[in-house]
């Protein structure tokens, strides 16, 4: 029963205690009584009250397996159907571009326990603040290749990216800079990579990044996830590429040993298509359709 994981332990645990419960009560009912005729039943009056329960618990058992490869089998074959129609497609490139318009932003409650999350796919960072996700798109690359928060870098991030508060419905533009966060003035002379906000200077970005999360009620019962993240001219309303990624966790949210579903999910190859990448895909994937314009 490893499927299970806790739950199979403790299925284990309880069924080792009754057949102690079990062998101590026959050994009070051959002893205790006086005489061959009470013993005789003693011994058969405790057989009788106990043969019900391990029938009952290994039927029990017996459901809840049948009813876990039932659903297994049912959203693995969900899975793969959906994985048919995920991947990539790019039907333009632009080069030379600056800055972004974030047409939505992450939510800041996202929880990797939770069946209805929202985009679990597309989640690929902690956002609990809204500007970790904003800033992955002003981060640069090093001399490998990966996203690192410090300017300069070896390749540049995009030099801005816009969005709208839904607090004032207001664009503001963010740009990224070198500085000391206002709680450590005095304090310490560690810089740490910031963002500056400001009221947008002009008219929005031309080219926007918006996801969806494309699970339906059903499929998120078996915890599949799907998602839709599209790079639009917002000038024409075009949609120039766009990423479907369904991901699963086989073990039906199983969350024994503290375990969160959508990140063990997220970790595992072949538990996802494409393959999930976990650190900044969203900045990936927009980057392969806006080219940064070189500084």
């Amino acid at each position: 029963m490893t499927e299970l994981g806790m739950g199979a332990d403790l299925l284990r645990l309880v069924g080792g205690v009754f057949w102690l419960v079990v062998f101590g009560a026959l050994l009070a009912a051959y002893f205790l009584p006086k005489n061959r005729r009470n013993r005789v039943i003693a011994v058969s009056t405790v057989l009788v009250l106990f043969a019900a329960f391990p029938g009952r618990w290994a039927w029990n058992d017996f459901q809840v397996q049948r009813d876990y490869r039932a659903r297994l089998a049912d959203a693995t074959a969900r899975f793969n159907e959906r994985c048919k129609t995920a991947g990539e497609k790019i039907h333009k490139t632009v080069e030379g571009v600056e800055g972004v318009m974030l047409l939505k932003l992450r939510p800041t409650n996202y929880n990797a326990y939770d069946q209805k999350a929202v985009d679990p796919y597309g989640h690929d960072f902690d956002w609990e603040k809204t500007d970790s996700y904003i800033g992955t798109f002003l981060w640069g690359r090093d001399e490998k290749g990966f996203l690192v928060e410090k300017t300069p870098a070896n390749k540049p991030g995009y030099r801005y990216a816009e969005a709208i508060d839904p607090k004032d419905g207001k664009r503001y533009r963010y740009t990224a800079y070198m500085g000391i966060r206002p709680e450590h003035v005095g304090k310490t002379h560690s810089e740490s990579f910031l963002l500056r906000r400001e009221p947008s200077p002009g008219p929005q970005p031309r080219y926007g990044v918006t996801y969806d999360d494309i699970t339906t009620p059903e499929e998120r019962a078996l915890w599949i996830a799907g998602s839709s993240l599209r790079v639009i001219d917002t000038e024409t309303n075009e949609v120039i590429a766009e990423r479907i990624g369904y991901m699963i966790d086989f073990a039906l949210g199983n969350k024994g040993g503290f375990r969160q579903p959508w990140t063990f999910a997220q970790r595992r190859e072949g538990w996802s298509c494409p393959q999930h990448i976990v650190s900044a895909q969203t900045r990936t994937f927009v980057e392969k359709i806006l080219k940064i314009k070189e500084q």
